[in-house]
């Protein structure tokens, strides 16, 4: 048994090395997922932030966003579980269920009900407008 190759090793590293940008692995293998693998870029504009996640092999559904003032928490709930075909015999089967969380701080408030948020093929895409203070006060000095 122990001389199977498991699906995180032999090929991945392949993969890995002939083309590293190609290749995105999936958050579910082999070993629970980390915070670190949930890989963001960050963008600022005038109007607001641009967040790009790397969430792949995950539904959307099983996906949540929330924003608390200028903090971002991005949560995905991981269900691995391998399928067996007609005829063919189990010879391994790991499965598991799991979550993986991400917090990170924005320099300004997000306007959260401007929000929007995209997933396309693995990469979550979250438009954060900032939140506009039009109502500036002067205090006066005692």
């Amino acid at each position: 048994m122990n001389s199977l190759v498991s699906r995180g090793s032999l090929f991945d590293d392949f993969f890995k090395d002939i083309a590293p940008g190609f290749y995105v692995r999936p958050l579910h293998g082999d070993n629970l997922p980390t915070a670190s693998q949930i890989k963001v870029d960050v963008k600022e504009t005038d109007g607001g932030y641009t967040v790009q996640a790397e969430v792949p092999g995950v539904p959307k559904e099983d996906i949540h966003v929330s924003i608390e003032g200028s903090v971002v928490s991005l949560r995905a709930e991981v269900r691995q579980m391998d399928q067996q075909s007609e005829g063919e015999k189990v010879l391994r089967s790991e499965r598991y269920f799991g979550s993986v969380a991400r917090s990170f701080q924005l320099p300004a408030d997000i306007d959260a009900s401007q929000a929007r948020a995209k997933y396309d093929h693995g990469i979550l895409t979250l438009t954060l407008p900032k939140k506009q203070n039009h109502t500036a006060q002067r205090l006066n000095i005692e």
